[in-house]
């Protein structure tokens, strides 16, 4: 009788994953309604959240200067991760205080620029910075914001001594007539090399931000400072500018009114904006269920 072979012990069941440690949301899509503001419901479970010791972090390609919109429920932590991850800032004590800023180089933005020209004819830009954005004339009025220069985007993008204090946080790209994901194709295709392309308006508008720069790096980044892993990192989000946090995270959350390619690449769903689906799956997490 041949010796019996020596048994291969189970593998261990899977554990439950960590408690959450951090909740990064973004803003438009996601935690506000569509009249930009924030439901009762959702506050209460942001306040409920910071109470049992997790952080909430609002992630956002909005700049520092819209976020007035829940400055009021910041709950003491107050950092929000603005401009598609360009710019970390504290909201503490009702202030808008920059912290660290990634700018995108100004060669990079006007390779960025040329490319663009040239693959779609039509297209005008506009120059986001750390004080206030910039615009060409053609493009689109910048209805909420207060426009200190209007002219091409090659004299807003001159060499200092022109705003020298000013870092390039995002370049704005809009183009009237062509389908917004395609334009995002487009774009990374003649232009993916100068920067990072996304998108969350729902016209043909591209953002780009500095190599590396995204939601997702920025977060990871200021996870490690406070000592907090992915696997510990609940994220929500609704727009392609959305998907590589929620790629990043320990555990993604896509709202039932997002893009068809974030809910496409997102295991778990929830409700939409309007349907307060951020609160609903945070009032879960706090229960336990």
């Amino acid at each position: 009788m041949s010796p019996e072979l020596p048994r291969t012990p189970p593998s261990p069941r899977p554990g439950p994953p960590p408690r959450p440690r951090l909740i990064a949301t973004d803003l438009d899509g996601t935690l506000l309604r569509r009249d930009g503001t924030v439901s009762p419901r959702t506050v209460a479970a942001l306040a409920a959240a910071e109470e049992a010791g997790i952080a909430v972090v609002f992630v956002t390609g909005r700049p520092v200067r819209w976020m007035d919109a829940v400055s009021a429920h910041v709950h003491g932590h107050g950092m929000a991760i603005c401009d598609n991850g360009a710019a970390l800032v504290d909201l503490r004590d009702g202030g808008q205080r920059l912290v660290e800023a990634r700018e995108l180089p100004r060669p990079n933005a006007l390779a960025a620029v040329r490319a663009l020209r040239l693959a779609a004819p039509g297209v005008s830009f506009a120059v986001e910075r750390t004080l206030g954005v910039h615009h060409e004339p053609r493009y689109p009025p910048m209805l909420r914001d207060p426009v200190t220069e209007v002219a091409s985007v090659e004299k807003l993008l001159g060499p200092p001594p022109a705003y020298a204090d000013e870092p390039v946080l995002k370049l704005l790209a809009f183009h009237p007539e062509l389908d917004p994901d395609a334009f995002l194709a487009l774009g990374r295709e003649v232009a993916g090399e100068y920067g990072e392309f996304t998108r969350s308006s729902p016209t043909a508008l591209l953002e780009v931000s500095g190599p590396g720069v995204s939601k997702a790096s920025t977060l990871a980044r200021r996870c490690r400072l406070l000592g907090i892993s992915r696997e510990e990192v609940v994220a929500f989000g609704d727009m392609p500018n959305d998907l590589e946090m929620l790629h990043w995270a320990g555990t993604a959350w896509a709202m039932g009114n997002s893009h068809p390619v974030v809910l496409a690449a997102t295991r778990r769903h929830t409700a939409s904006n309007e349907e307060d689906g951020v609160a609903r799956v945070i009032e879960r997490m706090l229960a336990g269920t």
